[in-house]
């Protein structure tokens, strides 16, 4: 037999769990997808050596911060036609962009998710030219860092 007064508490318990449920996975959310306060103290260097893997033959790098919109460059006077990896990390949240060009000619876009974990991405050099790579964010402040070397066999 059905308890009435059991029925009714039920359902009054029901909708506060998921009230509950719904606040908290809102404030995880919130919290997950901020920056921290710091990005424009951070000790960048000890960062990325914290961050990305040590290599030997870099053809280009760079690390830093974005505190607002505004692409960052680096350029490298002649690199050697071939493939090669290009190893980014941010934090900070959001995404950072990198866009490659060799001689003036885009070769490559590439995005890391700013969680402090890799991105890694295989690029083509079509030949040895002036190589550049431009680095930005619509969700700035954040700190990047990445390097390019000679990808392997």
């Amino acid at each position: 037999m059905l308890n009435l007064s059991t029925a009714r508490q039920d359902s009054k318990a029901r909708p506060r769990a998921g009230l509950v449920a719904v606040a908290a996975g809102a404030l995880l959310a919130v919290t997950a997808c901020q920056a921290p306060v710091d990005i424009a103290d951070a000790d960048v260097p000890a960062w990325r050596d914290k961050v990305l893997p040590t290599a030997g033959t870099v053809a280009l790098e760079d690390s830093g911060k974005i505190l607002n919109r505004d692409p960052l460059v680096k350029e490298s006077p002649g690199v050697p036609a071939g493939m090669y990896t290009l190893t980014m990390a941010c934090d900070g949240g959001g995404k950072a962009y990198f866009a490659v060009t060799s001689a003036g000619q885009r070769i490559a876009d590439a995005a890391a998710a700013c969680n402090g974990n890799l991105d890694v991405v295989k690029i083509k050099v079509p030949q040895t030219a002036p190589l550049s790579i431009s680095t930005s964010s619509v969700d700035a402040p954040l700190i990047f860092a990445y390097h390019l070397v000679p990808a392997a066999g």
